[in-house]
């Protein structure tokens, strides 16, 4: 079964977890511009990571037969800071046209704040000008408020809802998104947000209809392998192979393919060719290895 993991901060990763991710399955990944962990001081630096994202990383990706698309945002974190958020939205439609780029995000809410809610407007606007589809992180905190208030807000801004990946749901938000034309993500944690059990009892509950799973492994404690991890939970509970394909295939694809520019190769899903000769700038992901060529 093709797996794609739509929503994966690859920036954060190993050589050895794209090769394991190949090997499970997984053809295609979105990279979210999020959070690094240390607030950023200076816009050059989000420029610097915007030009990783649609560069390098992608470069890396394909030196392991994995096709990799991005989003552009400034996260919810640091929007908080005025001094960098006027200069990020400055430079993000420069971006917002490269080649890969199939949405805006994540944007979304951390603290509920007035700087927040801006970013997040002028995001969306941002998103309906260069038309693109939007990624919405939902808050650690007060998850369900969260929820609610993006909702309210996409509504408020007329931004269509089909249009709109809302991300990292539970038990309690899910109903709320199901209950708009607007998608459900849920990040697979290895202790935290949603684990591989709960999601199979979720889709034995909802079936899979703009249903979407990701591992949103980072920096921090997360496993990249969760999306085939859930398969496989999933078909433990017989779940049937065309729900399964639904939810780890065609749901993201469709959704991200509202952007134009997810090219997933022959098929509509087939692994790139690796020749680990190829550089990025003078630059090769092998260390003295013999390249692999295929």
């Amino acid at each position: 079964m093709k797996l794609f993991d739509p929503h994966i901060h690859m920036t954060s990763r190993t050589t050895d977890d794209y090769q394991a991710m190949a090997a499970a399955g997984i053809l295609a990944v979105v990279e979210p511009a999020f959070w690094l962990g240390q607030p950023r001081t200076h816009v050059g630096s989000f420029e610097d990571y915007f030009l990783s994202l649609v560069g390098w990383e992608r470069f890396r990706a394909r030196q392991f037969g994995i096709r990799h698309f991005c989003t552009i945002a400034l996260n919810p974190k640091e929007a908080n800071n005025p001094d960098l958020a006027a200069g990020v939205l400055e430079l993000m439609p420069r971006y917002l046209e490269k080649d890969g780029v199939v949405a805006v995000g994540e944007i979304g809410f951390d603290d509920m704040t007035p700087a927040e809610e801006k970013c997040f407007a002028d995001q969306v606007e941002l998103a309906r000008v260069h038309e693109l589809p939007v990624l919405v992180h939902t808050p650690h905190r007060d998850k369900k408020r969260g929820t609610e208030r993006t909702i309210a807000l996409i509504r408020e801004l007329r931004f269509p809802e089909e249009q709109v990946l809302i991300d990292h749901n539970n038990e309690e938000t899910l109903p709320l998104v199901l209950d708009t034309g607007c998608w459900a993500g849920h990040s697979i944690y290895p202790a935290t947000k949603m684990d591989e059990e709960r999601m199979a009892t979720l889709v034995q509950k909802y079936g899979s209809e703009r249903i979407i799973i990701n591992s949103a492994a980072d920096w921090g404690v997360s496993d990249p392998l969760k999306v085939p991890k859930t398969v496989e939970v999933m078909r433990a509970r017989g779940i049937a192979e065309d729900v399964i394909e639904t939810i780890a295939w065609h749901n993201p694809a469709a959704f991200f393919a509202q952007s134009g520019r997810l090219d997933l190769g022959a098929g509509g899903g087939s692994r790139p060719s690796v020749d680990q000769r190829n550089l990025w700038e003078g630059n090769s992901v092998l260390r003295g290895q013999e390249p692999v060529i295929d």
